[in-house]
């Protein structure tokens, strides 16, 4: 695939775009809003389908109870709220109400990450992925610009089951073109390589093409792929690339413990075992501050990724 930048926007109006198509495509889609319809870019649905949009207000449980009732009469519910009060602030309704009976939910969590900012720890997460995975049946999808997130949306209106989308607040290079394939649980080779594999998801993605160019100039072949889906995994791609490159270098805005890296070590620890780096948050909360400062000071940036490849290549 040609990477280039084709723009520049926030993943979450990726989100709010795919929702409203949805709204003029699929009768059965309805939206819920925990007092955040700007921030989750919910606006124009709200206005082209008010009949079909509940603001349900600062009650983020509650919001996840009433979702999971709608389905019961065919509907299709899309919760919006902040990353992580749609896992923290609700983990038993989502674990007894949503996961445990199967139900169509699909929860739309913005702001994740590091990168909400300067709102700080207590609204940022970095073990919302951890928590979702664990959940029985609930696939996970972590996309890493407008265009991926738009069809993101699309694609889990038809998916029939629980599912948590992750997206995030500050705009992002966008670089995956329109008519891009998604499909869940199919991983997307970005770049074929045959001296590392860097598995990235979300925002990592793009620090991850920015680390395989200035790779490229130091004479290595990278193996680029974006894990857009966590749950479900792409095992078949993963084993595939690790055949041929022989080390990994995972990248995600999340805790190493509970991450996209942490299952694919599994998957690797019981079918490949090869040398494999971690770029994530290790034990640590996050803070206040400049998105991008952030993702420096945690260890999120590119050159963290090229820092992590250069470290699993001695190993291999």
């Amino acid at each position: 695939m040609k990477i280039e930048i084709l723009g520049n926007s926030d993943t979450r109006s990726g989100f709010g775009a795919g929702l409203s198509e949805l709204g003029r495509t699929n009768e059965n889609v309805v939206a819920l809003c925990a007092d955040l319809t700007g921030s989750l870019k919910m606006n124009d649905f709200k206005d082209q389908f008010p009949e079909r949009f509940f603001q349900i207000g600062i009650a983020e449980a509650n919001m996840m109870g009433i979702a999971a009732g709608m389905t019961i009469g065919g509907k299709i519910p899309f919760t919006g709220t902040f990353a992580n009060f749609s896992t923290s602030r609700v983990y038993d309704q989502v674990r007894q109400s949503i996961a445990y009976s199967n139900k169509n939910v699909k929860i739309c969590a913005s702001h994740a990450g590091l990168t909400l900012g300067e709102d700080g720890a207590t609204h940022q997460v970095l073990e919302d992925i951890g928590m979702m995975k664990m959940l029985p049946g609930i696939t996970v999808i972590n996309p890493c610009d407008y265009n991926q997130t738009k069809a993101a949306t699309l694609a889990i209106a038809n998916h029939i089951g629980p599912v948590y989308l992750r997206f995030g607040r500050p705009k992002v290079p966008i670089f995956i073109p329109k008519d891009a394939p998604f499909v869940i649980g199919k991983a997307l080779l970005l770049q074929e390589g045959t001296d590392v594999s860097i598995f990235a998801t979300g925002h990592l993605v793009w620090e991850a093409v920015e680390a395989a160019r200035t790779l490229a100039k130091e004479g290595l072949s990278v193996e680029l792929i974006n894990i857009h889906t966590i749950k479900p995994l792409d095992n078949e791609s993963i084993l595939r690339s690790v055949a041929k490159t022989k080390c990994v270098v995972t990248a995600e805005e999340h805790q190493v413990a509970g991450g996209m890296g942490e299952s694919i070590a599994q998957l690797l620890a019981n079918n490949h075992p090869l040398p494999m780096e971690f770029v994530a948050v290790n034990d640590q909360f996050g803070e206040s501050g400049n998105p991008a400062d952030l993702m420096k000071k945690y260890g999120l940036h590119s050159t963290d990724i090229i820092k992590a490849t250069r470290r699993v290549l001695k190993r291999k």
